[in-house]
C-alpha cells in the first residue's frame, strides 16, 4: 500500500518528516534497537540493558521497574498492566537455545484483580472517594508479578541485572520535569480541598508534593523503593507477595479501611492469552483482549473507518488516474492529482469520520465489554466485518446521528471528563527484531495517594475503573454496564492498549501505544494511522493535534491546533463539524504515545512531546 507523501501533509497540516540532525529532541533514529518511555531515565535504563546482551523483554522490564521510580505519578509496583510480546524467527531461535518454547507472539495480563471481600455493591455503600482514594480503592497490584512472569519466561539476564537501573534511579535520585510537576501540582490542589489527606497520605504529600512546593528541577530520591526493588531482585515475586513488603502493604492498605488481605495477595494471577488479532489499513494489528477494551475498541473503529473512507471515493473515481486505482483511501488521496488538501489528517472530512467511527466502538464499549474470565464478551462479533459494515451503512457524510445510533445500545449522557495522569507506555524493540509494547497504571494521577512508606511506593487506585455505582461514571467520565461491576477476584475493565503492527510479510512495522485514561485508545489509534496510513515518520507520527470522542459525554474534544483555518481552502475545521452537528470543546491532550516504527532499515523511535520522555537505541 503507497502512502500520503509527507509533502503533500506539510501543505495541509503543517508538520514535515524529519532526518538526521535535525531530528526533535523527543525523537531518534537507530540502527539495531530501540527504547522509547515517557522519562529518558527509563529508556536508558531499556538501552543499558540491551547493550548487556538482553533482549526487548528484558529492557522492557527494566524500564518499567525504572518507571515506578521515576514516574510514580503514573505507574509503578503497586499497579497493574499489560504486555503485548511479539518474537522474530531469530527471537524464537534464541529461545530455543535457552531451551524454551515460545510462541511468535503472546499477551500478558496482570491487571489488578478485586479482593475477595469485594461485590457488586461493595462502593454502593460508600463515600464518593471510597473508589478513588485511600484503602477501599485499592486493587491487588499486579505489576511486580507480570514483569517477573515475563522475564523469566522469555528474558535472557538475571534479575539483579533488569533491576540495577531501577534502583540505581531510586537511590541516585530524578529531577522533577514539567509532567511530574504538573501532575503534583494538580494532586496537591485537591489536598488543599481536603486538608486531611495530608495527614492520611504523607508520604505523597511530603515526599511527592513536597506540601505543595514542588519545583521543576528538584530531585526526589526513594531509598525505600530501593529497598524493596532489591528485595524483589533477590527474591523474586515472593519478596512482593509475601514476606515484609506484603505485610506492610496490607497493614496500609487495612489501617485506611481497605479489604485486601494476605490471602489476596496469594491469590493474584498473571494470565498469559492470545493476543486479538485484526487486520486493518493493509497490516497485521497485534493488541490487548479484554479486560482490556482498547483492542476491541480499535479494531471496530478502524473496521469502520476503512469502509466509510471508501465511500466518497466511488463517488470521486473520474478525479483519479484511470490507470492507477486505487484500492483504498491512502493510496487515493496519494494519486496523481490527488485529493490531499480536503482529505488530509486535519480535515473536517476525514475528522468526522474518524469521529464517528469512534462513536460506535465507544458506545459499544460501554455496553459489552468486561473481564472475560466472568462475563461473556462477543469480541469476535465486535470487530466481524458484518458488524462493522452494518455500524459503516449508518454514517452520514454531512450530520450526525441521534445518540442511541451509535453502537448497539441504549443512549445514556454524562457531562464530564477528568484528565488521567497514572499511566505509562513503553515500546521496545532489540537487535533480533523482537517486541514489546507494554502499558502499565497506577490508574489516576498518583494513584490512591495512599502510599507504602516503609518501601516508597503509591498504591493505585484501580478500582474506580469498575462499574462501581449503577449508572454513575467513574473519574473519565465512563459510563459501563453492569457486566464491569466488581467480583472477587475480577479485573476492571480497561482502555490500555499496547498494540505491534506487522507488514505485508509479518515483520514488525510499529510498536506503539499510550497513557490517557480513555483517550489511550484514541490516541493510540490516530498515531498509528498517521504513520501507517499517511505515512509520517515515528516523530510526526506521535506530535500533531489529535482529537477524542468517547461516544458520551457526546462532545468531540480536539488538541491546540485543530482552530486555525486552512489558508489554501479557507476552511474551518470547528465551523465545519459543527455545521454537521458536532458540539465541540478545546482539550489539553489526547494521550501520550510512545513508538517505534521501521523505516528504510531503522528504527525510528519516538517520545511524545506531550509528556517529556526521550527515546534510547543504538
Amino acid at each position: 500500500m503507497r502512502t500520503l507523501p509527507l509533502l503533500a501533509l506539510a501543505l495541509f497540516g503543517g508538520f514535515t518528516g524529519c532526518a538526521g540532525p535535525s531530528l526533535p529532541p523527543f525523537a531518534g533514529s537507530y540502527q539495531h534497537a530501540a527504547v522509547a518511555a515517557d522519562h529518558e531515565v527509563a529508556s536508558r535504563a531499556g538501552l543499558e540493558v540491551l547493550k548487556k546482551g538482553g533482549n526487548a523483554v528484558d529492557a522492557a522490564v527494566a524500564v518499567s521497574f525504572t518507571l515506578s521510580v521515576v514516574r510514580p505519578e503514573s505507574c509503578g509496583i503497586g499497579g497493574g498492566g499489560f504486555m503485548v510480546i511479539r518474537f522474530s524467527e531469530a527471537g524464537v531461535a534464541d529461545q530455543r537455545r535457552l531451551g524454551r518454547s515460545v510462541p511468535r507472539q503472546v499477551a500478558l495480563n496482570y491487571r489488578e484483580m478485586a479482593p475477595w471481600a469485594v461485590g457488586p455493591d461493595f462502593y454502593e455503600k460508600e463515600d464518593r472517594f471510597a473508589s478513588t482514594h485511600g484503602g477501599k480503592a485499592v486493587g491487588i497490584p499486579g505489576t511486580v508479578a507480570g514483569l517477573l512472569t515475563a522475564h523469566e519466561k522469555f528474558g535472557r539476564l538475571d534479575r539483579a541485572a533488569v533491576l540495577a537501573p531501577a534502583i540505581r534511579a531510586a537511590e541516585k535520585g530524578f529531577v522533577a520535569d514539567e509532567s511530574f510537576v504538573s501532575a503534583a501540582k494538580e494532586t496537591a490542589a485537591d489536598f488543599e480541598k481536603n486538608p486531611a489527606w495530608k495527614e492520611r497520605f504523607r508520604f505523597v504529600w511530603e515526599r511527592m508534593l513536597r506540601k505543595g512546593k514542588i519545583k521543576i528541577g528538584d530531585v526526589i530520591t526513594n531509598p525505600e523503593q530501593a529497598s524493596a526493588l532489591r528485595l524483589i531482585a533477590e527474591q523474586g515475586t515472593a519478596a512482593f507477595y509475601q514476606g515484609p513488603i506484603a505485610q506492610a502493604m496490607i497493614e496500609t492498605v487495612r489501617r485506611d479501611g481497605g479489604v485486601m488481605t494476605h490471602d489476596d495477595l496469594l491469590r493474584f494471577r498473571v494470565a498469559s492469552v492470545e493476543p486479538l488479532t485484526f487486520q486493518a489499513f493493509g497490516r497485521t494489528f497485534l493488541t490487548m483482549p479484554p479486560p482490556s477494551s482498547g483492542g476491541v475498541a480499535m479494531a471496530e473503529a478502524m473496521g469502520i473507518l476503512g469502509l466509510i473512507l471508501e465511500q466518497p471515493l466511488r463517488e470521486t473515481q473520474e478525479k483519479i488516474e484511470k490507470n492507477n486505482p486505487p484500492r483504498g483511501f491512502f493510496e487515493a488521496i496519494a494519486a496523481p492529482g490527488g485529493m490531499a488538501l480536503p482529505y488530509g489528517p486535519m480535515s473536517p472530512w476525514y475528522c468526522h469520520r474518524l469521529t464517528e467511527a469512534l462513536k460506535h466502538a465507544f458506545a459499544d464499549r460501554a455496553e459489552w465489554l468486561g473481564d472475560p474470565d466472568f462475563v461473556d464478551v462477543p469480541v469476535a462479533r465486535l470487530v466481524s466485518k458484518e458488524y462493522t459494515g452494518l455500524l459503516a451503512r449508518r454514517f452520514q457524510p454531512e450530520r450526525t446521528l441521534p445518540l442511541d445510533q451509535y453502537g448497539t445500545r441504549e443512549s445514556r449522557t454524562l457531562t464530564s471528563l477528568s484528565e488521567d495522569l497514572g499511566t505509562s507506555h513503553l515500546s521496545v524493540v532489540d537487535a533480533a527484531g523482537n517486541a514489546v509494547a507494554c502499558t502499565e497504571t497506577i490508574n489516576l494521577g498518583f494513584g490512591s495517594c495512599l502510599a507504602v512508606d516503609a518501601f516508597g511506593f503509591i498504591l493505585n487506585n484501580q478500582m474506580d475503573d469498575f462499574t462501581t455505582r449503577r449508572g454513575q461514571a467513574n473519574a473519565f467520565g465512563l459510563k459501563q454496564s453492569d457486566r464491569n461491576l466488581p467480583a472477587p477476584g475480577k479485573r476492571p475493565l480497561s482502555s490500555m492498549t499496547p498494540t505491534i503492527v506487522l507488514g505485508e510479510r509479518g515483520e514488525v512495522e510499529v510498536v506503539a501505544g499510550a497513557s490517557g485514561g480513555p483517550r489511550i485508545i484514541t490516541g493510540t489509534m490516530q498515531a498509528i494511522l498517521q504513520r501507517v496510513g499517511f505515512g509520517r515518520a515515528a516523530w510526526d507520527a506521535v506530535q500533531p493535534p489529535r482529537l477524542h470522542h468517547q461516544w458520551s459525554p457526546n462532545v468531540v474534544r480536539l488538541e491546540r491546533g485543530f482552530d486555525a483555518v486552512d489558508g489554501a481552502t479557507g476552511v474551518s475545521l470547528v465551523g465545519e463539524l459543527q455545521r454537521f452537528g458536532h458540539r465541540v470543546e478545546p482539550i489539553s491532550g489526547v494521550g501520550v504515545v510512545q513508538m517505534i516504527a521501521r523505516e528504510r532499515g531503522e528504527w525510528q523511535a519516538a517520545s511524545d512531546p506531550r509528556k517529556g520522555g526521550k527515546p534510547a537505541g543504538y
